[in-house]
């Protein structure tokens, strides 16, 4: 049971860090799939 608890709580780190460092980088979704015509209302 401590193992899974633990695997989960890796996962969810992995996770989040994961997104903050992509969203930092520059490869959110709506960064590479849309072109300057597009008008997106991007909330942060």
């Amino acid at each position: 049971m401590k193992a899974m608890l633990t695997g989960f709580a890796a996962i969810l780190v992995i996770a989040v860090g994961a997104n903050f460092l992509l969203q930092q980088a520059g490869f959110a979704s709506h960064q590479k799939h849309s072109g300057s015509s597009v008008r997106l209302d991007v909330v942060h």
